[in-house]
């Protein structure tokens, strides 16, 4: 069979998925590695969870999975054993704080891009048969601009990029805008100004990165607030959880938790692009042009 004929055949099953309850879908990307991304992942995953929501928390960074290390998880099995149809998606599941969801990272596959015909089949149906009702996904992706993280980038419903006071990643942060935006047709990015040292400087970098893009790129930013520097995020990380769950009424928990509201008061969307299967039938078909979804 050709390789449009199989994308058809798994599209079309996709449409008649049972439940076609919206989730909302979100990357948490940086330009750079060092600002605090996987933190900022998985505390938005917790305080999501705590506050009642079914989420997901997907460890998409193939070359350096450590949601689980973070969470204090130990998982038996992760993604290449769904790929390679050894274990269901259910089964690779782990359990994290609150009844978080979580899909251990698999640094075996270095490119979902490259899975066989028979690879992608197997992991669209492995998400087309996910036992849980979701209300949110959040994608932790390698940090850069590799094929994987471009993949779950245009896959997601909104791209969360991760900043912090450090030169290189306000260039490094833009340098993702501009390759998401010029290559890939994304038009809309959430910046969240990480262990910063004040509100105040979290605005300034903010606004030093919105200052390049209107200049340079036609795209919009929206900021999505400031996380301060704090010390108990940092022994949180030493005991392997998440801050929001070890230290709730530490600053940095609290400004975790307001920017968790805030995801949750974005609208869902009630369309083609809003169920979890389209996101796995995104993320593998690196050939289909994306801009429609947003």
């Amino acid at each position: 069979m050709h390789m449009s004929e199989v994308k058809h055949d798994q599209a079309t099953g996709l449409r008649k998925m049972v439940n076609p309850k919206p989730v909302k879908v979100i990357a948490v990307s940086s330009g750079k590695g060092g600002v605090g991304k996987t933190n900022v992942s998985v505390n938005l995953a917790t305080a999501l969870a705590k506050d009642g929501k079914e989420v997901l928390l997907m460890d998409a960074d193939l070359g350096l999975a450590n949601v689980d290390v973070l969470l204090g998880l130990n998982p038996a099995y992760d993604l290449s054993h769904v790929i390679t149809g050894e274990r269901s998606l259910d089964e690779v599941i782990i359990e994290g704080p609150a009844n978080l969801k979580v899909i251990p990272a698999s640094s075996g596959v270095s490119q979902m891009a490259n899975l066989t015909v028979t690879e992608q089949a197997g992991l669209i149906n492995a998400f087309n048969e996910l036992g849980h009702a979701l209300d949110v996904m959040v994608v932790d992706t390698a940090a850069g601009i590799s094929d994987s993280v471009v993949n779950f980038c245009c896959a997601s419903q909104e791209v969360v990029v991760v900043v912090c006071d450090e030169p290189a990643s306000i260039t490094d942060a833009y340098a993702f805008i501009k390759v998401m935006s010029r290559e890939h047709k994304i038009e809309r990015f959430q910046i969240l100004a990480n262990m910063a040292h004040s509100t105040h400087e979290g605005r300034e970098l903010f606004n030093k990165l919105s200052k390049a893009t209107d200049r340079f790129l036609d795209v919009m930013l929206t900021f999505l607030g400031t996380i301060p520097y704090d010390e108990r995020l940092r022994k949180a990380v030493q005991h392997q959880r998440a801050v929001v769950e070890a230290y709730p009424r530490s600053p940095s928990a609290l400004a975790l938790k307001r920017v968790a509201k805030q995801i949750d008061q974005w609208p869902e969307k009630d369309q083609i692009g809003g169920q979890l299967e389209f996101f796995i039938e995104r993320m593998i078909n690196s050939d289909v042009d994306v801009a429609g979804a947003y």
